[in-house]
């Protein structure tokens, strides 16, 4: 594939995320983009200046670690934008856009994962943290862990089509490089499980007691859900 028949396909792919994002009915506001944004820039820094490449086009890298965290503190479509935003941006600085394609979509794909089992099924924020606080963190670190290590499964799939039809592989070479891609994917999901879910747990409750994370996390969907409603007249 052509490189510009790589930048059209990229672009169909924002334009695809974008719109499930928007049919998700997440809310954004200016202090939730600037979080994304932050998450974007750190998730781009871990990934492009401290990483160890094996080959293949994958690499050991803790790119991953904002993804989640971003979905734990916010919510699962603002975590996978960070993300998506973020790595593919660095792919493309390191010369790479045919794997923008991909990390586009498998970041994404991690950050909503993580949200939704965060927010939706295990609903951290409603637990007291007081008196809870080992379920808290147990559930914490299962959210952290369950888009992180889905990934270890959707990577070589990806990875594998688009090395046979965006790289032109053949089946010997894509292969290799979807295990490759295996066992790298399980270094990074396991370290950036630890870092994400070590990160939240110091940051939240500062962020909390400063009152920064109001009006942009899933706890005022937590706050709206318990509000009285009015008596009907």
């Amino acid at each position: 594939m052509t490189k510009e028949l790589m930048w059209i396909v990229f672009g169909l792919v924002v334009a695809a995320v974008l719109i499930i994002s928007v049919l998700s009915k997440t809310r954004f506001n200016a202090k939730k983009v600037a979080f994304i944004g932050i998450s974007a820039g750190l998730s781009y820094i871990a990934y492009l200046y401290f990483r160890i490449p094996i080959g293949h086009g994958t690499s050991i890298h803790l790119g991953n670690t904002f993804v989640a965290l971003t979905a734990l503190l916010l919510d699962g479509v603002s975590g996978g934008l960070a993300g998506a935003i973020g790595l593919s941006l660095a792919d493309i600085a390191a010369g790479d856009p045919g794997y923008a394609i991909t990390t586009f979509i498998l970041k994404f794909i991690i950050g909503v994962t993580c949200g939704t089992v965060a927010h939706r099924v295990l609903k951290i924020n409603t637990l007291k943290k007081e008196k809870q606080y080992k379920k808290f963190i147990i559930f914490v670190v299962i959210s952290a862990a369950a888009g992180l290590l889905l990934n270890v499964f959707t990577d070589p799939v990806l990875g594998y089509f688009r090395n046979r039809f965006i790289f032109g592989q053949d089946v010997t070479l894509a292969s290799i490089g979807a295990k490759i891609a295996s066992f790298g994917t399980l270094i990074n999901s396991l370290l950036s499980t630890a870092f994400a879910s070590v990160i939240y747990l110091a940051l939240k409750p500062a962020l909390d007691k400063a009152d920064l994370l109001s009006n942009v996390s899933a706890d005022e969907k937590v706050k709206d859900s318990r509000a009285v409603k009015p008596a009907k007249a």
